[in-house]
């Protein structure tokens, strides 16, 4: 009997996992439909925002994010 190989999926973000999770984003919308680029392009968004706030915390010598920096 011959062994089974391990089905293993690929992501499609760049950069490895999603921040940002498809169910609920599209739980989310309420009057359309989500397209399967959207997430990436959400993803991208998201990973922009957090980097310029650690760069505002980190400028205004914290370690901390808040809300203050988005």
């Amino acid at each position: 009997m011959a062994a089974r190989k391990k089905k293993t999926t690929k992501r499609k973000a760049a950069g490895g996992d999603l921040i940002i999770s498809k169910a609920r984003t599209k739980a989310a919308v309420k009057k359309c439909n989500v397209g399967g680029e959207f997430y990436g392009a959400l993803d991208k968004a998201v990973r922009e925002l957090i980097k310029d706030a650690e760069a505002r915390a980190i400028g205004n010598k914290r370690k901390t994010l808040k809300a203050v920096d988005l």
